[in-house]
């Protein structure tokens, strides 16, 4: 009995002896201690967790070599290496974990639109939503800063920068013609129906390196990967109506929409028109067909878009002592597709392609015109997320354009121009995260022009701090070149590109339903155009020598939250530029860059009502133009444009609604600018006429009933 008493004593006496005592001390990065940390041997279940002075304390019998475990939420995973005997009063500091959907965002620029951004601005539904707009995202997009209405044109305009220095985008591929054709002082429209398209994301400046070719903005278009359900969306309108339908098999899917526009009824309804006379008023037909198929490992999309439309019109002119006839018959198809495959070890390959047409008949008094363009855009690119700290964006892409133009006279003679180019590019990115309060972008694009035989190198990099969980700061600065626009290049092939340099720094609040945005911006342009002539022709006189600035500010507001069921945004921009560009004689601002721009937009549901009620107000400060009686160049100001306007959409049943949408509601009488007889009259004064809209305001009214799966599904969305 003796013997086993003193043997279990010795064996309990040795165990004891062989116990170890970890201890140390967890601290974060600011040397705070860290509470509730989880620490262990690895393989083994000896641990403990810290107190709330950082520090902990266990014991073990593992012996050797040991690997030491440190793990808390938001800091990265420590480990430790090394003889037991060692591990004792450690002192381990936890670097904070890079959490990216709670981290910094690199937001200098950009705007960005979708339901899975944690950043965004606009959500789809706002760019159909929005009064005044008529289910236009262009028209939804000018009610951001940024932007410049310019109502005779209908495209962006951005932070002074003309329309042809915006490039849109689908699913990463260029679209060449993004906006339909239509006639001079006739506003146009985007060529695209918002609801196929799952977010969009709208910069001002200071883009990715992945695009270029854009000197002042890019829009880019996401589509839908995958419907929630089948359904078909039948649309009746006062002016022409739609039909989509979407339907499922298994991971396979297809949405087809069409649209028939017709603007008779609204001409006859309203036939007083400011300085038009319709023959034919403007009528389209449209299309547009999204097919995906899902694997395990990636995702292919293919997408094509059609338009028809065509107009007469007699338009007044100032020279003329008749109206002036004005034909159109405009033809565009635009089809791409994309592969995404996604790599084992965190690699992702993107191949796509895309192909445009576009074709116009054009007829001007008893001049024919005719304009053709086929364009492509080749592209691949890769991506790797090294951890989440670092990821890199590379690939190259190729573009090919090619234009022709003819003009024939009554007399027969006949004038022809064109050009053909090959631009390929290469460029490649970092997203470097130091922190969840600190990250910066760094990127680097090259292009190759064959028909200018000129090549360009730009560099791009934003950095971004958050000051706080809902405040943060960016900066970003980057070099952008573009080609000259197609109504230089085709007479001149001894042009080089135009180059603008972005200057950002942004300012942005998020919390709660609420986003203030503040962006103050600066832009050096260089190497503009010009010419000796009024507008671009074959005895032109070209050079690269324009120059030009622009600096200004942005304001942002959005709130959703604090008042119940309504949702409203209101937009500032002061805008001062200067140019030296085109036929100018000297510096000065051009008609398309009001100082002053204001937008604010309102959307309430009154459940009483079943409706959805939505206002907005535009404001812009008078443009410039030039007014030949007087020795200064564009130095008088049109009136200020004002517009205030209104949409109301009730739902008769879960699945059907009635809309009725009004814009300038009120009958602001809107001045565009002036057109200035070409000679002066015998008492040696230009006489002008005013460029109105064609209509002080213009309605809708429609019917839109959705069948689908779950028979609550409804049209709302996209109106």
């Amino acid at each position: 009995m003796k013997t086993i008493i003193v043997t279990l004593l010795f064996l309990i006496t040795t165990g004891i002896a062989a116990q170890t005592i970890i201890s140390g001390t967890v601290s974060d990065s600011k040397g705070g201690p860290i509470e509730g940390a989880n620490v262990y041997l690895d393989g083994t279940y000896d641990g403990a967790s810290t107190g709330a002075d950082g520090k902990f304390s266990f014991e073990t019998t593992a012996s050797g070599t040991q690997q030491i475990i440190i793990s808390m939420i938001s800091y990265e995973t420590y480990m430790q290496a090394g003889d037991i005997s060692y591990l004792k009063e450690l002192d381990i500091v936890l670097q904070e974990a890079v959490n990216q959907l709670n981290g910094v965002t690199l937001t200098a620029g950009s705007f960005q639109a979708g339901d899975n951004s944690k950043v965004s601005v606009l959500k789809p539904l706002d760019i159909v939503t929005t009064a005044g707009a008529a289910g236009d995202f262009i028209g939804a997009l000018q009610t951001l800063p940024g932007t410049s209405n310019v109502s005779e044109d209908g495209r962006l305009f951005v932070r002074g920068g003309q329309a042809g220095e915006t490039q849109v985008f689908i699913d990463g591929l260029r679209v060449f013609q993004p906006f339909n054709a239509t006639a001079n002082n006739v506003p146009t429209r985007g060529r695209f129906s918002p609801f196929l398209f799952k977010g969009i994301t709208f910069s001002t400046g200071g883009y990715s390196a992945e695009y270029g070719q854009a000197l002042s903005s890019v829009l880019l278009l996401n589509t839908t990967d995958e419907p929630d359900q089948e359904k078909t969306d039948i649309s009746l309108l006062s002016v022409g109506g739609g039909l989509g339908r979407t339907r499922i098999w298994g991971n396979k899917s297809l949405s087809v929409n069409a649209q028939y526009i017709n603007l008779a009824p609204y001409q006859w309804i309203i036939p007083n028109e400011q300085g038009a006379r319709w023959i034919k008023p403007y009528q389209s037909f449209s299309g547009e067909t999204v097919y995906r198929s899902k694997t395990d490992n990636g995702i292919f999309k293919f997408y094509t878009g059609f338009n028809q439309a065509n107009l007469d019109v007699d338009q007044e002119d100032i020279n003329f002592e008749d109206f002036v006839n004005f034909r159109l018959r405009n033809s565009n198809l635009y089809a791409n597709t994309t592969y995404k495959h996604f790599f084992d070890k965190e690699w992702t390959l993107t191949a796509g392609a895309s192909i445009s047409s576009d074709r116009n008949d054009i007829g001007f008094e008893a001049n024919d015109i005719e304009t053709s363009e086929t364009a492509g855009h080749l592209k691949l690119k890769v991506k790797k997320t090294f951890n989440n700290k670092f990821q890199l964006n590379m690939g190259v892409e190729h573009f090919i354009t090619d234009y022709d133009d003819s003009l024939t006279s009554p007399d027969n003679f006949t004038l022809s121009s064109g050009f053909r180019d090959n631009l390929s590019s290469v460029y490649a990115e970092t997203d470097i995260f130091f922190s969840n309060k600190f990250a910066m972008k760094l990127g680097l694009r090259g292009e190759h022009s064959s028909f200018l035989d000129d090549t360009n190198i730009a560099p791009r990099v934003s950095l971004a701090y958050k000051s706080s969980e809902t405040e943060q700061f960016s900066l970003a600065y980057g070099d952008f070149y573009q080609n000259p626009l197609t109504e230089s290049l085709k007479f001149d092939r001894n042009l080089d590109f135009e180059k603008t340099s972005h200057y950002i720094l942004n300012y942005q609040y998020l919390s709660n339903g609420k986003t203030f945005r503040a962006e103050a911006y600066y832009k050096d342009y260089d190497g503009l155009v010009k010419f000796d002539t009024q507008l671009p022709q074959f005895n032109s006189e070209f050079n690269n020598l324009g120059n030009g600035f622009v600096t200004g500010i942005d304001i942002f507001w959005r709130d959703n939250k604090s008042i119940k069921n309504l949702d409203y945004w209101a937009s500032y921009s002061y805008l001062n530029t200067e140019r030296d560009f085109r036929n100018f004689s000297e510096r000065a601002t051009p008609n398309f860059a009001p100082a002053h721009s204001l937008s604010l937009v309102t959307k309430y549901w009154v459940g009483d009502w079943r409706s959805q009620i939505g206002v907005s107000y535009n404001h812009g400060s008078g443009r410039p133009y030039d007014n030949p009686n007087t020795p200064e160049f564009l130095a008088e100001r049109t009136k200020a444009f004002n517009s205030l306007n209104i949409n109301w959409a009730y739902l008769i049943s879960q699945q059907k609604i009635l809309f009725f949408s009004v814009s300038n509601i009120t009958g602001f009488k809107n001045v565009n600018g002036y057109q200035y007889a070409d000679a002066p009259n015998m008492d040696g004064i230009f006489d002008r006429r005013a460029i109105r809209p064609t209509a002080d305001a213009f309605f809708v009214v429609g019917f839109f009933w959705t069948i689908s799966d779950d028979k609550s599904s409804n049209q709302l969305d996209n109106l």
